[in-house]
């Protein structure tokens, strides 16, 4: 639960990266309404109806599901913020380098608009740094607070 609430929280974050890289003009319109409008029924390059809070709406279940996988990964909290950026790059090429060109749905990396990989590399390095600092703060020892007083239960002589 912590890495999934952990996930949702760095997925706010980079999304106020990516709509700060929109607002700057450095991408047209966001990347999860551009694959969501793609994936819905109709011509790719029209708008259509939800497709905007459906994009933030599997952005975010993306985030809360990488974010449980992350927590379920990383066990040392002196290493999870490199590895917490490493891992969000790992998942920003994988996405936008592999199944989201597949798809037709935005161009690969190489191929794309000059600003829009600078906004969503950086939207994901913030994404994977806030991932394992929230994760550091609610899991400091690497387990969830009750499987730590669990384990300081166990460990405890039953008769005193």
């Amino acid at each position: 639960m912590t890495g999934a609430l952990s996930g949702a929280l760095a997925t706010v974050t980079m999304s106020a990266v990516m709509l700060a890289g929109e607002k700057a003009g450095l991408m047209p319109g966001q990347p999860p309404k551009h694959i969501v409008r793609g994936l819905l029924p109709g011509s790719d390059r029209r708008p259509k109806p939800g497709e905007r809070p459906l994009g933030a709406l599997a952005h975010l279940g993306f985030g809360v599901t990488f974010g449980a996988a992350f927590a379920l990964l990383s066990r040392d909290p002196a290493r999870r913020v490199p590895f917490g950026v490493a891992y969000a790059l790992a998942i920003w090429a994988v996405s936008y380098q592999g199944w989201v060109p597949r798809l037709s749905l935005l161009p690969p990396i190489a191929r794309d608009l000059t600003g829009r990989p600078a906004v969503m590399a950086a939207g994901h390095v913030v994404y994977g740094a806030t991932l394992a600092a929230l994760l550091n703060r609610f899991e400091p020892a690497g387990g969830s607070p009750a499987r730590e007083e669990l384990a300081q239960k166990e460990s405890q002589p039953a008769f005193s």
